[in-house]
């Protein structure tokens, strides 16, 4: 007997969750009306964080383009393989804005074409403007896709979590947090915000996950986020069949560090599959501990299963509370290129071991967070620079490497 990822109680609850939103086609239209720059740009004015587009606009045109930098190094970009470069660490607006004015600066620094927060999705991040401008400068001036983080922890009104329960009639176990918000309860270990390996995605959490989603696409037209449990990506995967415009990260926390382990996750990916060959997941970061060999292994485990537009991801640096201090995956990724494979190179970290560049940075107090937006703005600078570094070299080797548009 087959058993479903999904049961059908499951299953409903999602759906009325979905529909109270007013259903796919609704969310998807209202989501397009939100990533229109004209719309953000003057919501940022209205909110006060005008002056960092205007800025960012300049900085902008001071930005230098691969194609010359390949065209006056000689270089022939004839490789098959296909390196995108990502970078970790874009934490709102104020630290998004140091680090492009330092590459500005700098003058010969090209962009990563993906960008990954791992904000919490507070009311205030969300609906303040800070999400919204940072979007702004990394989609529409940048040209970067960027990846924001549900983190199930969060505090949040007390009444999201009592529209979620009356809509589906789920039970969420929460505990005050003072000034007329709740938090959803930290049992195990992991973050503040119960993000390690997805473990407070107890019982019916994934609701307030897919609905934390729903909110921030409706509000700011975000489209791309991180999930990091086997229970968000079964929601997600089941929730977004019929909304395309909402994509997901898998995060390394699964464990995904053999086929095995990757094998289970496309069977469930499989179970959602959309009728042109797409599902939910258009990005898988694979463990750390993985090899360039079982690495391909997955590329070509990947192929064989017929589900389409999904890329695979390494960490190239790490923070070092993430692993080792000396860890340094990019002789693995010249060998999977070299077989000639694609794939994603992931930044979160450059390696120098610096007090910020840590994980726990990513969880900082908004006060704590603004009051080091400069000093963090340059640990995210200094990831960019090495990712920079990088993929000059893959370059300079003949492959192709997709950055950020403005830089392309």
């Amino acid at each position: 007997m087959k058993i479903p990822y999904l049961t059908k109680q499951e299953t409903k609850a999602i759906d009325k969750l979905k529909a109270s939103y007013g259903g796919a086609k609704k969310i998807t239209a209202a989501m397009e009306e939100k990533r229109d720059y004209k719309f953000r740009k003057a919501m940022a004015e209205k909110q006060g964080f005008v002056n960092y587009l205007n800025d960012a606009e300049r900085f902008a045109r001071e930005m230098p383009k691969a194609s010359d930098y390949i065209k006056n190094n000689k270089i022939k970009t004839a490789k098959k393989a296909v390196a995108t470069s990502q970078v970790s660490a874009w934490q709102g607006c104020r630290i998004t804005h140091n680090c492009f004015k330092r590459a500005a600066e700098k003058g010969n620094v090209f962009m990563p074409n993906e960008m990954i927060s791992v904000m919490p999705l507070t009311d205030d991040y969300v609906y303040g403007g800070d999400l919204l401008a940072t979007l702004a400068m990394c989609e529409n001036i940048m040209g970067a896709k960027f990846c924001s983080s549900s983190l199930l922890g969060a505090p949040l009104p007390e009444h999201r979590f009592n529209r979620i329960q009356k809509i589906t009639g789920a039970k969420l176990e929460t505990v005050d947090a003072g000034n007329g918000m709740r938090q959803l309860v930290i049992a195990n270990m992991g973050t503040a915000f119960g993000n390690l390996c997805g473990v407070e995605v107890a019982n019916d959490n994934h609701l307030v996950y897919l609905d934390s989603v729903t909110r921030t696409a409706l509000e700011t037209g975000s489209n791309f986020f991180l999930n990091p449990s086997w229970a968000t990506i079964a929601a997600a995967s089941y929730y977004c069949r019929d909304i395309p415009s909402i994509s997901f990260k898998i995060s390394c926390f699964l464990g995904l560090h053999n086929p095995i382990q990757f094998r289970v996750l496309l069977s469930l990916l499989k179970e959602y599959q959309r009728k042109d060959g797409t599902c939910a997941i258009r990005e898988i970061n694979l463990g750390n501990a993985i090899n360039a060999e079982k690495f391909i292994a997955c590329k070509n485990i990947l192929k064989a299963s017929k589900i389409k537009g999904i890329s695979l991801t390494a960490h190239i640096i790490i923070n070092t509370d993430l692993g080792r201090k000396d860890f340094n995956w990019f002789d693995n990724a010249l060998k999977v290129m070299g077989k000639g494979y694609d794939m994603t190179l992931k930044y979160e970290s450059d390696g120098s071991c610096c007090t910020d560049d840590t994980i726990m940075s990513y969880f900082l107090p908004k006060e704590d967070r603004e009051s080091k937006a400069e000093a963090l703005g340059d640990v995210l600078y200094k990831k960019v620079l090495k990712c920079d570094e990088h993929m000059k070299s893959l370059l300079k080797m003949g492959y192709k490497v997709k950055f950020a548009d403005i830089s392309e």
